[in-house]
C-alpha cells in the first residue's frame, strides 16, 4: 500500500474517542445503589450483562412471586454486553458449521431452538417496550477471495441437501454488490431472518428497567467476592454486605467464576471495533446497503460490519488478542495499532468513502472456550448454575443460556437440559505457557491459511480433528 494512503487512513482516526460508541450516550441510566446491607432471596443472579439480566427477567416472568436479587460489580452493560457489534443471531452454536461439526444429531433441534429464541427476544423487546433499534434485517456472509466464493456456494448446496438452508440465499458477485457495493465482494450468503441488528447497550439498559419493574432488587457497584454454602442455600459476600439465597445463577462470563473449577474453560480474547461519523445521503448512496443487513467476511481473520440507527458504520474484528496469562485489564481495551489496521481494511473495502472519519474506537474481552459456544453446569449440589463461553455470539444466545440455568436450578429434565450441548463441556485450556503458545501458533496458522487460499496446515488440521481451535 502507498504511504500516502496509510497516512490518510490513520488521519481518519485523529478525532476517535477511545470509548465504546454505544456506551457514550447521554441517555445512559444512572446506576442503582450498591448493596450495603444483608439480604435474603430465592434466587441470586451474579452479573449484570445479558446473561444475568435475561436470567433475572425470565425468572420473574416464570414465577412473579419469586424473590430475585441481581448484583453487578460495576454498571449494567458496561463490559461485553455494551461493547459488541450489536449482531443478535439465532445461532446457539456460534454458526451452523460449528454446530453441525459438533452436534450433527442435534443440529436440526438446535437450529429450531435458536430460531425460537430469537423470536422470543424480539417479543420481549416489544413486550417491555425496550427501545434498542431492533431491526431483523438478517446477515450476509461475504466472500472476498475466489476460494471463499466457491466454499460459500458448496456450503449452501450442502446445507440445502440437509434441510438446513431455509431462509438462506446464495448471492453471486453481482447480486451481493446490489445489496452492498464493494469491489472486494465476490459472493455472499444472505440469512434473511436469522440475525437482527440492535443497539447492544440500549438492550442491556432496557432489560435492566424491565427487571426492576418486575420487582428484581438490583444492585450495581456490588462485586460478588465469595460464594459458600450456608444452611440449605448459599451465601455471597460483597464489599459492604452479604446475600443468602436458596439458588444462585452465575452470569459472570469472562470474569473469574465463583466456582473455581470453571475458570480453566475460558480465556479472554480482546476484540476491537471502530465507528464512523454518520454518513451523508450521498455516501450512503455510493455503497447502497438499503436493506441494512449485518455483514461479515469469510476469512479466518474476519471483519464484521453494520449500520447503526443514525447511519454510522461499525467496523470490527480481524485482530483477536490473547494476553499472556489470560488477564482481564482495562488497558487492553484500547489498542491503537489495531485501530490503524482496521481503518486501512475499511477503506480497502469501501474506497468510495474516502474522507469519512471515525468518531469512536474501542475494545473489550470476549469469553472464549475451546468449542466456540456456551457451556453449562451446576455446583454445590445443584444450588448454583453457570453459563459461559459464548465466544462472541452472546447477544442472542445468552437468553437461551438463562433458560438453561433456570431449568438446571429447578432440577427438571427439560428439552434444554437433555441436549448433548448442555450435558457436555468443552476441553479446558492448558496452563501457561502452553495456552499462550498454542493460541499464538493457531493465530499464525489461521493468517497463513487466509494468505494461501484457505489451505489449512498440519497444526490446524490436528486442531480440527480434536475439536479445538481459536477464532478471531
Amino acid at each position: 500500500m502507498a504511504p500516502s494512503a496509510m497516512n490518510q487512513w490513520v488521519r481518519s482516526l485523529s478525532d476517535a474517542q477511545p470509548v465504546p460508541y454505544w456506551l457514550d450516550d447521554p441517555g445512559r441510566p444512572r446506576p442503582e445503589p450498591a448493596l450495603t446491607t444483608s439480604e435474603t432471596c430465592d434466587l441470586l443472579v451474579v452479573g449484570g450483562g445479558y446473561s444475568g439480566l435475561w436470567t433475572a427477567l425470565i425468572a420473574k416472568e416464570r414465577d412473579p412471586q419469586r424473590d430475585v436479587v441481581l448484583v453487578e460489580g460495576r454498571e449494567v452493560g458496561w463490559a461485553a454486553s455494551g461493547r459488541n457489534g450489536g449482531f443478535c443471531a439465532a445461532s446457539l452454536t456460534h454458526g451452523l458449521p460449528n454446530g453441525l461439526a459438533r452436534w450433527p444429531e442435534e443440529i436440526h433441534r438446535l437450529q429450531e431452538l435458536g430460531a425460537r429464541n430469537l423470536d422470543a427476544i424480539e417479543a420481549a423487546v416489544a413486550r417491555h417496550s425496550i427501545d434498542c433499534d431492533f431491526e431483523r434485517t438478517g446477515e450476509i456472509d461475504v466472500a472476498t477471495e475466489p476460494y471463499q466464493a466457491r466454499e460459500l456456494r458448496e456450503w449452501h448446496e450442502e446445507t440445502a441437501r440437509r434441510g438446513l438452508a431455509e431462509g438462506v440465499e446464495f448471492l453471486d458477485a453481482d447480486a451481493v454488490r446490489e445489496q452492498v457495493d464493494s469491489s472486494t465482494f465476490q459472493a455472499g450468503l444472505w440469512d434473511r431472518r436469522g440475525v437482527a441488528m440492535l443497539n447492544p447497550a440500549k438492550l442491556a439498559w432496557g432489560l435492566k428497567r424491565a427487571c426492576v419493574e418486575l420487582g428484581v432488587r438490583l444492585y450495581e457497584h456490588t462485586p460478588a467476592l465469595t460464594l459458600k454454602p450456608y444452611g440449605p442455600g448459599m451465601a455471597v459476600r460483597t464489599p459492604y454486605g452479604r446475600i443468602r439465597a436458596r439458588r444462585v445463577a452465575l452470569g459472570t462470563n469472562i470474569f473469574p467464576n465463583l466456582v473455581r473449577r470453571v475458570r480453566s474453560y475460558t480465556v479472554p480474547v480482546y476484540d476491537y471495533a471502530l465507528m464512523t461519523e454518520p454518513l451523508t445521503a450521498g455516501q450512503l448512496d455510493s455503497i447502497g446497503w438499503k436493506n441494512r443487513q449485518g455483514l461479515g467476511d469469510s476469512a479466518n481473520q474476519f471483519h464484521y460490519f453494520r449500520l447503526s440507527a443514525d447511519n454510522r458504520i461499525l467496523w470490527g474484528g480481524y485482530d483477536a488478542i490473547y494476553p499472556y496469562g489470560g488477564r482481564v485489564r482495562a488497558e487492553y481495551d484500547d489498542r491503537p495499532e489495531t485501530y490503524a489496521k482496521l481503518a486501512g481494511h475499511f477503506f480497502t473495502c469501501f474506497p468510495q468513502l474516502e474522507g469519512v472519519r471515525f468518531s469512536h474506537a474501542w475494545g473489550g474481552a470476549i469469553d472464549t472456550c475451546s468449542r466456540f459456544s456456551a457451556f453449562f453446569g451446576t455446583a454445590h449440589q445443584s444450588k448454583v448454575a453457570y453459563a459461559a463461553g459464548y465466544t462472541g455470539l452472546g447477544v442472542g444466545a445468552t437468553r437461551f443460556g438463562a433458560e438453561v440455568m433456570l431449568d438446571l436450578l429447578a432440577g427438571e429434565r427439560t428439552e434444554l437440559t437433555e441436549l448433548e450441548m448442555v450435558r457436555r463441556k468443552p476441553l479446558p485450556f492448558p496452563p501457561e505457557p502452553l495456552a499462550w503458545t498454542g493460541i499464538a501458533l493457531t493465530k499464525w496458522s489461521l493468517a497463513r491459511a487466509d494468505a494461501q487460499g484457505g489451505r489449512r496446515n498440519l497444526w490446524l488440521r490436528t486442531m480440527d480433528r480434536l475439536g479445538l481451535g481459536f477464532d478471531s
